[in-house]
Formats: structure tokens, sequence, C-alpha cells
């Protein structure tokens, strides 16, 4: 993921310090608060429900529109397998049992420093997350195997990859769900990863605004630091400025 658009702020050194240790703050109490939403609502996420007997489970009910369902998995995964991954081409059914628990990953992506793909820092949103099933193979270890630093295990690839796009799959088939996180003040969306062949994934944001300052500067903190590793910050005006949308529906219902 190359981010693109992302507006850019200024700053002097004790601003950085200080806006950085209120971004770390609100990111830890936001992720929080979204693992315990999914927590609360994975009942709701049972992926059997979607995909019936095409799931190895002690419940061997069938399930309306699981033909479909599989179906469309099996379209947008032979979409995906063969960059960089070189898979094969079709699933196995049943499929193996899928955890019933949402996986909270940060979202992440690459900066060039002035377009320069030789000087290239990984970005951390803090208001942003990539939702999945829970995985033996999340996708900083795909990311691994993909760059050599893991040995490459097809299974385990294929098996993330099936908890990525179920999960696409499950919200496209239950809009409602996607309804009741967007009324908890999440933003869903559908991404596609280019660096994993275009696999989709689930995105939840929060309604927070957040800005990068100038290269330069990411470069010298980095450069300081050691890492090339730099988080978005959260604009702290914003906070009052968060949008409502039960308040903006309503409004828009008296139009």
């Amino acid at each position: 993921m190359v981010e693109v658009n992302i507006e850019r702020k200024d700053l002097d050194n004790q601003e950085f310090l200080k806006l950085r240790q209120a971004t770390e703050k609100i990111a830890s109490v936001l992720t929080r608060r979204l693992r315990t939403h999914l927590d609360i609502l994975k009942p709701l996420f049972l992926p059997r429900k979607l995909l019936g007997t095409y799931i190895k489970s002690a419940f061997r009910d069938d399930v309306a529109g699981s033909d479909k369902s599989f179906a469309t998995l099996q379209e947008r995964y032979a979409a995906v397998c063969e960059k960089p991954f070189k898979l094969p081409r079709k699933l196995k059914a049943p499929l193996a049992p899928i955890a019933n628990q949402l996986e909270v990953t940060p979202y992440q992506y690459i900066l060039n420093i002035d377009g320069d793909a030789s000087r290239s820092i990984q970005i951390t949103s803090p208001t942003r997350w990539i939702l999945s099933y829970r995985s033996d193979c999340p996708i900083i270890r795909l990311k691994a195997m993909l760059s050599g630093n893991e040995p490459f295990q097809a299974e385990d690839v294929i098996r993330s990859f099936v908890d990525h796009l179920v999960l696409v799959i499950f919200l496209e088939k239950f809009p409602s769900l996607k309804q009741i996180l967007e009324d908890l003040r999440y933003n869903v969306s559908v991404e596609e990863l280019d660096e994993l062949g275009g696999l989709q994934v689930v995105v939840a944001r929060a309604p927070l605004d957040t800005f990068l300052p100038p290269d330069d500067f990411i470069l010298q903190i980095t450069q300081l630091s050691g890492v090339p590793a730099f988080q978005e910050i959260i604009d702290l005006e914003a906070l009052g400025n968060m949008p409502d949308p039960l308040k903006e529906s309503l409004l828009r219902s008296i139009e």
C-alpha cells in the first residue's frame, strides 16, 4: 500500500513530541475500543452462516446460499492466488475451520521520500486497521514470506487469503453488520493490497483526521531513531469536530 492522499503540516520538534505522545495514547484507546466491539459482535460473524458445509465443522446443516458464497470465494481467490505467491487456483472443500474471532491489524503503507523508492519509510496509521478472521498467518507474515525473511508456506498463505476474503464476502452478504460498525463510528471499506496480488481486505477507520509532516522532517526523525518507520499524527483539532452519524442521518431525514 502506498499512501498518496494525506494532509501535510509543518511541525517543530516540541510540537512533534507533544502530538506523538497524544497520538499514541489516543491510538491505544481506539484499538482497545475496536477490539471490544468486535469481541461483543463476534457471534454475528460466524463463518458457517456464510459457507455452511463448505467449512469443516461439527455442524453439518446446509446454509441457504452457501453454494453461491463458496463460488464467489473461489472466484476472488483465483483472481489473486498466482502473483506473487504462485498458489494453486482451486480451493479444496471443505475448507479448514475458520476461527470465529476477528483480528485487528494496524494499517501500514510505504511512503517513498521525495518519490524515491530507495528511501522508503513504513507508515502506520493510528486510526485505521485491517480486519480479518483470526489467522496464524497475518499480513505481516505474508509480507515477510514475500520478502524472503520467512520460509514460504503455501498452506498458510492460502488460509490467510481465505480468512481475509471470507470477511469481505460476509459483509457483502450481510450488509446490516457493516451498518452496525458504521453506527459505532467506524468507516468500513474494502481495499486491494497490490503488493499481495490485489488481495481484498476489510479496512475499518475511526472518524479522526491524521496528517504527516513534510518528507524532510520524517527523514530526520527516522534517521535519528535508526528505524525506517513513522506514525501518522492525529490532528487534535479534529477531536472537537468528530462527525455524528446518527445526528447527520436524522438531519437528512427532514430535509
